[in-house]
């Protein structure tokens, strides 16, 4: 009871658990991320705080997401901030689209489903495996995100 009297529901703690984790990890990064001048440096930010993020609460995600598939409220929180990860994506690539001409308009919700798949907590740990760090696996989605979006190393004011 005290934790419904504190929360006032399962999803308000989940919802608490899930600001407190990611909190740690996104409130300083994602205004830096979003006020990038130059859009890819945007888009490689994000993957890099996700990936930190999935590296550093791993285990907890694993579980979490594990629940899920046993909880309506677990999947309901997840799912909801999972879409909150596909709209950063699409204000990030709708940046890059006006700067860039790509993705292009007909292309670029399939741009958006890539990316968000690339930068699924799944994704990451499979990626990751055993012997991999975040900062790896970043290295491998940016590669991943030049190769959807066609923009080589020479657009990126920083090479990635």
């Amino acid at each position: 009871m005290t934790v419904y009297y504190q929360f006032g529901s399962k999803a308000g703690l989940l919802e608490a658990l899930f600001d407190d984790l990611g909190g740690r990890h996104f409130r300083s990064r994602l205004p830096n991320v979003l006020s990038q001048p130059e859009p890819l440096d945007g888009l490689a930010g994000l993957i890099d705080a996700f990936c930190s993020f999935w590296s550093a609460e791993r285990l907890v995600t694993r579980r979490i997401r594990g629940m899920a598939a046993l909880d309506a409220d677990f999947e309901e929180s997840i799912r909801g901030r999972d879409e909150r990860r596909r709209q950063l994506l699409r204000v990030v690539l709708g940046r890059i689209a006006e700067k860039y001409g790509r993705p292009s308009t007909e292309s670029f919700d399939e741009a958006v489903d890539v990316l968000y798949a690339l930068t699924r907590f799944e994704t990451f740990d499979s990626l990751a495996g055993d012997a991999r760090t975040a900062e790896e696996v970043a290295s491998l989605i940016h590669g991943l995100a030049r190769l959807v979006l066609g923009i080589d190393d020479a657009a990126s004011s920083d090479g990635r």
